[in-house]
């Protein structure tokens, strides 16, 4: 039986670059060249390790987000992933940690899983509750 494993990640802005608020006081994205968040780049390449000791896994991504993290998933098929999911929906956006662990829950339950793996936080909110939201 294959082991499903699937890896939440977040697209978020380069913290090299320059960074603000939108007039809304969201995370301003517009303009802002962004990447996969390295800590969930952490979490991709042990969810890969698992599938690679299982000898019989499947290891999928999932992220909520705009157009533009798609290339998050991206990065994480180069990376080795199996399949990308990604939920693109403006009335998520500038959703807080229970709205998006909300919509996150609902695209893993979807895909189908026996394993969930998560980065400890994101780099750009450091909230780090989003997996325990999820579970």
């Amino acid at each position: 039986m294959t082991l499903r494993i699937v890896v939440c990640v977040k697209y978020v802005p380069d913290a090299s670059g320059e960074r603000g608020f939108s007039g809304d006081l969201t995370v301003d994205r517009v303009g802002v060249d962004g990447l996969l968040s390295e800590l969930d780049e952490y979490a991709v390449e042990q969810a890969l390790r698992v599938a690679e000791a299982s000898g019989d896994a499947e290891v999928t991504v999932v992220t909520v987000g705009p157009e533009d993290a798609r290339d998050a998933v991206r990065k994480a098929l180069s990376m080795g992933a199996d399949r990308g999911v990604h939920v693109e929906d403006g009335g998520v956006g500038g959703s807080d940690v229970m709205g998006t662990s909300l919509v996150l829950a609902a695209a893993v339950g979807k895909a189908g899983f026996d394993l969930v793996v998560c980065g400890m936080a994101s780099t750009d909110g450091v909230a780090g509750v989003v997996p325990a939201l999820l579970a």
